[in-house]
């Protein structure tokens, strides 16, 4: 008779995001909207305090997950949330910006999104136009 097993379970706690735009950064900028979105209402957040992230890499769909949980991680560790993205790519290299502002009580917290993961990771274009989505851990 077996002493151990083991087992699944189900669980609802990830939720697929999809940014599009004309070129791989503005469907990045999409993304992180869209994370952002599950967050809190973005249309009440001011762009009043700007964060610049540089990172490097050259695989599109690393890259996706890294810029989202780098802003995640800023967001967090900063008392920030973020409403409008700026990204621009030169090479390997990826450079933005984050505008949003502080914490306050004026804003209603929505769920949590503790990270961009790779489950369900793409970045394409599709005719004239790019898209990039991803599962975010909630």
């Amino acid at each position: 008779m077996p002493t151990s097993s083991s087992l699944y379970f189900e669980h609802d706690a990830d939720v697929g995001i999809i940014g599009r735009g004309a070129t791989v950064e503005q469907a990045f900028e999409a993304a992180a909207q869209a994370v952002f979105s599950i967050v809190t209402n973005l249309d009440l957040v001011q762009p009043s305090s700007t964060l610049t992230l540089e990172f490097e890499e050259a695989d599109p769909e690393l890259a996706l997950v890294t810029w989202l949980n780098l802003l995640l991680g800023k967001a967090h560790e900063q008392g920030m949330i973020f409403s409008r993205f700026h990204v621009q790519r030169h090479g390997n290299i990826w450079r933005a910006e984050a505008l949003g502002e502080k914490w306050h009580t004026g804003l209603e917290r929505g769920v949590e999104v503790k990270g961009a993961t790779l489950t369900m990771l793409s970045v394409k274009q599709t005719g004239a136009m790019w898209e990039v989505r991803c599962i975010v851990d909630v």
